[in-house]
Protein backbone atom coordinates (compact mmCIF):
# COMPACT_ATOMS: atom_id res chain seq x y z
CA UNK A 1 0.00 0.00 0.00
CA UNK A 2 1.60 3.35 -0.85
CA UNK A 3 1.13 5.83 2.07
CA UNK A 4 3.58 8.28 2.14
CA UNK A 5 2.31 10.69 4.12
CA UNK A 6 5.56 12.96 4.79
CA UNK A 7 4.74 14.91 8.27
CA UNK A 8 4.43 12.68 11.50
CA UNK A 9 4.48 15.76 14.36
CA UNK A 10 5.27 15.23 18.01
CA UNK A 11 4.17 17.41 20.47
CA UNK A 12 6.66 18.62 23.12
CA UNK A 13 6.01 21.79 25.07
CA UNK A 14 4.73 23.33 22.38
CA UNK A 15 4.72 27.73 22.35
CA UNK A 16 1.49 28.16 20.85
CA UNK A 17 -0.11 24.95 23.25
CA UNK A 18 -1.13 21.51 23.03
CA UNK A 19 -4.64 22.13 21.75
CA UNK A 20 -3.61 24.98 19.58
CA UNK A 21 -1.22 22.40 18.09
CA UNK A 22 -3.10 19.38 17.44
CA UNK A 23 -5.81 22.21 15.92
CA UNK A 24 -3.00 23.25 13.43
CA UNK A 25 -2.12 19.29 12.66
CA UNK A 26 -6.22 18.36 12.12
CA UNK A 27 -6.22 21.42 9.42
CA UNK A 28 -3.29 20.70 7.71
CA UNK A 29 -4.33 16.85 7.53
CA UNK A 30 -1.06 15.57 9.43
CA UNK A 31 -1.10 12.12 9.51
CA UNK A 32 0.20 11.05 12.96
CA UNK A 33 0.07 12.86 15.92
CA UNK A 34 2.26 11.78 19.12
CA UNK A 35 2.04 13.53 22.81
CA UNK A 36 5.15 12.92 24.38
CA UNK A 37 5.46 14.24 27.97
CA UNK A 38 8.22 12.53 29.04
CA UNK A 39 8.69 14.15 32.44
CA UNK A 40 5.52 15.25 33.16
CA UNK A 41 3.42 13.66 36.11
CA UNK A 42 1.26 10.69 34.76
CA UNK A 43 -2.11 12.82 35.56
CA UNK A 44 -0.68 16.16 33.54
CA UNK A 45 -0.04 13.93 30.62
CA UNK A 46 -3.28 12.30 30.55
CA UNK A 47 -5.13 15.31 31.00
CA UNK A 48 -3.23 16.39 28.25
CA UNK A 49 -3.73 13.26 26.18
CA UNK A 50 -7.78 13.43 26.42
CA UNK A 51 -7.68 17.35 25.52
CA UNK A 52 -5.62 16.18 22.01
CA UNK A 53 -7.62 13.14 21.48
CA UNK A 54 -10.79 15.20 21.48
CA UNK A 55 -9.42 17.40 19.25
CA UNK A 56 -8.02 14.56 16.71
CA UNK A 57 -11.06 12.21 16.99
CA UNK A 58 -13.44 11.34 13.57
CA UNK A 59 -10.55 13.76 11.98
CA UNK A 60 -7.76 12.12 9.46
CA UNK A 61 -5.24 12.80 12.15
CA UNK A 62 -4.37 9.72 13.98
CA UNK A 63 -3.28 10.34 17.57
CA UNK A 64 -0.42 8.38 18.92
CA UNK A 65 0.82 8.53 22.85
CA UNK A 66 4.15 8.12 23.60
CA UNK A 67 6.04 5.59 25.92
CA UNK A 68 2.63 5.15 28.34
CA UNK A 69 0.58 2.02 26.92
CA UNK A 70 -1.75 2.55 29.45
CA UNK A 71 -2.30 6.00 28.99
CA UNK A 72 -3.12 5.50 25.53
CA UNK A 73 -5.54 2.63 26.32
CA UNK A 74 -7.24 4.83 28.78
CA UNK A 75 -8.20 7.77 25.60
CA UNK A 76 -8.22 5.29 23.29
CA UNK A 77 -5.52 6.86 21.20
CA UNK A 78 -4.93 5.22 17.86
CA UNK A 79 -1.53 4.21 18.69
CA UNK A 80 1.80 3.83 21.21
CA UNK A 81 5.23 4.81 20.41
CA UNK A 82 7.29 2.96 22.36
CA UNK A 83 11.58 3.38 22.96
CA UNK A 84 14.19 1.03 23.20
CA UNK A 85 14.03 1.22 26.96
CA UNK A 86 10.05 1.31 27.14
CA UNK A 87 7.36 -1.90 27.41
CA UNK A 88 8.37 -4.71 24.90
CA UNK A 89 5.88 -4.15 21.87
CA UNK A 90 4.48 -8.25 22.71
CA UNK A 91 3.67 -7.12 26.12
CA UNK A 92 2.07 -3.54 25.17
CA UNK A 93 0.12 -5.46 22.86
CA UNK A 94 -1.18 -8.06 25.02
CA UNK A 95 -2.10 -5.23 27.70
CA UNK A 96 -4.31 -3.44 24.46
CA UNK A 97 -5.41 -6.03 22.38
CA UNK A 98 -8.13 -3.65 20.94
CA UNK A 99 -7.81 -3.98 16.93
CA UNK A 100 -6.55 -1.68 14.07
CA UNK A 101 -3.97 0.17 16.95
CA UNK A 102 -0.42 1.22 15.43
CA UNK A 103 2.12 0.27 17.70
CA UNK A 104 5.78 2.22 16.70
CA UNK A 105 9.38 1.46 17.98
CA UNK A 106 12.31 4.00 18.02
CA UNK A 107 15.49 2.89 16.51
CA UNK A 108 18.93 4.35 16.90
CA UNK A 109 21.47 1.94 14.82
CA UNK A 110 21.33 -0.37 12.32
CA UNK A 111 21.26 -3.19 15.21
CA UNK A 112 18.00 -1.94 16.48
CA UNK A 113 16.57 -1.41 12.90
CA UNK A 114 17.43 -5.01 12.33
CA UNK A 115 16.28 -6.45 15.67
CA UNK A 116 12.87 -4.49 15.24
CA UNK A 117 12.02 -6.45 12.40
CA UNK A 118 11.51 -9.45 14.81
CA UNK A 119 8.88 -7.49 17.02
CA UNK A 120 7.02 -6.48 13.68
CA UNK A 121 6.06 -2.50 15.16
CA UNK A 122 3.80 -1.24 12.23
CA UNK A 123 7.00 1.52 11.88
CA UNK A 124 10.61 1.96 13.34
CA UNK A 125 11.78 5.43 14.21
CA UNK A 126 15.36 6.45 12.68
CA UNK A 127 17.93 8.68 14.00
CA UNK A 128 18.35 10.74 15.30
CA UNK A 129 19.46 12.05 12.08
CA UNK A 130 21.19 15.37 13.54
CA UNK A 131 21.91 16.28 16.81
CA UNK A 132 18.95 17.35 19.04
CA UNK A 133 18.83 18.50 22.27
CA UNK A 134 15.16 17.27 22.80
CA UNK A 135 16.44 14.57 25.20
CA UNK A 136 18.31 14.85 27.67
CA UNK A 137 20.79 11.63 27.01
CA UNK A 138 20.65 12.07 23.22
CA UNK A 139 21.31 8.76 21.80
CA UNK A 140 24.91 9.27 18.88
CA UNK A 141 23.60 10.58 15.46
CA UNK A 142 23.20 8.49 12.70
CA UNK A 143 24.07 11.12 9.44
CA UNK A 144 22.56 11.25 5.89
CA UNK A 145 24.36 8.02 5.13
CA UNK A 146 23.55 5.48 7.88
CA UNK A 147 20.02 7.25 7.67
CA UNK A 148 20.00 6.11 3.97
CA UNK A 149 21.54 2.47 4.50
CA UNK A 150 18.84 1.72 7.39
CA UNK A 151 16.37 2.89 5.16
CA UNK A 152 17.33 0.92 2.69
CA UNK A 153 17.51 -2.30 4.60
CA UNK A 154 14.80 -2.28 6.25
CA UNK A 155 11.19 -4.11 5.46
CA UNK A 156 9.80 -2.13 8.08
CA UNK A 157 7.49 0.93 7.61
CA UNK A 158 10.42 4.18 8.33
CA UNK A 159 10.08 7.36 9.65
CA UNK A 160 13.42 9.44 10.15
CA UNK A 161 13.39 11.60 12.71
CA UNK A 162 16.22 14.00 15.13
CA UNK A 163 16.89 16.99 14.39
CA UNK A 164 15.29 17.54 11.10
CA UNK A 165 13.56 21.07 10.14
CA UNK A 166 12.59 23.29 6.75
CA UNK A 167 16.54 23.70 6.77
CA UNK A 168 17.86 20.27 6.01
CA UNK A 169 14.41 18.35 5.38
CA UNK A 170 14.65 18.47 1.68
CA UNK A 171 18.26 16.42 1.94
CA UNK A 172 16.84 14.09 4.44
CA UNK A 173 14.45 13.55 1.46
CA UNK A 174 16.53 13.25 -1.19
CA UNK A 175 18.27 10.33 0.80
CA UNK A 176 15.26 8.26 0.58
CA UNK A 177 13.05 9.26 3.63
CA UNK A 178 9.13 9.38 2.57
CA UNK A 179 8.19 10.28 5.98
CA UNK A 180 10.14 12.30 8.45
CA UNK A 181 9.02 13.72 12.49
CA UNK A 182 9.63 16.88 14.15
CA UNK A 183 9.30 18.51 17.39
CA UNK A 184 11.33 21.60 17.12
CA UNK A 185 10.21 22.99 13.74
CA UNK A 186 6.64 23.16 14.85
CA UNK A 187 6.83 23.46 18.53
CA UNK A 188 9.17 26.31 18.95
CA UNK A 189 6.70 28.13 16.46
CA UNK A 190 4.24 30.47 17.16
CA UNK A 191 2.46 30.22 14.52
CA UNK A 192 2.10 25.87 14.19
CA UNK A 193 -0.04 25.90 11.09
CA UNK A 194 2.78 27.97 8.91
CA UNK A 195 5.25 25.51 10.56
CA UNK A 196 3.55 22.90 9.41
CA UNK A 197 2.22 24.05 5.73
CA UNK A 198 6.08 25.27 4.92
CA UNK A 199 7.16 21.70 6.09
CA UNK A 200 4.56 20.23 3.84
CA UNK A 201 5.63 22.44 1.16
CA UNK A 202 8.74 21.11 0.99
CA UNK A 203 7.62 17.13 1.21
CA UNK A 204 5.91 18.32 -1.81
CA UNK A 205 8.66 19.54 -3.73
CA UNK A 206 10.44 16.83 -3.21
CA UNK A 207 8.65 13.79 -3.27
CA UNK A 208 7.15 14.98 -6.60
CA UNK A 209 10.35 14.37 -8.01
CA UNK A 210 9.87 10.85 -7.15
CA UNK A 211 12.24 9.12 -4.30
CA UNK A 212 10.86 7.62 -1.15
CA UNK A 213 11.58 4.06 0.05
CA UNK A 214 9.26 3.32 3.28
CA UNK A 215 5.85 4.15 4.51
CA UNK A 216 3.83 3.89 7.49
CA UNK A 217 0.75 1.56 6.74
Amino acid sequence: MDDAFGLYLVLTDPVAGYEACAEAAVRCGVRYLQLRRKDAPRDAVLETARRVRGITLGSDTLFIVNDDVTIAREVDADGVHLGQRDMPIDEARRLWSAPGKRFGLSTHDERQAVLATRRSPDYIGVGPVFATPTKAAPDPVLGLERMATILRSSPVACVAIGGIDGGNLAEVLRRGARNFCVVRAVNRRPDPEAAIRELQCIWRRVTEGGSALRTVP
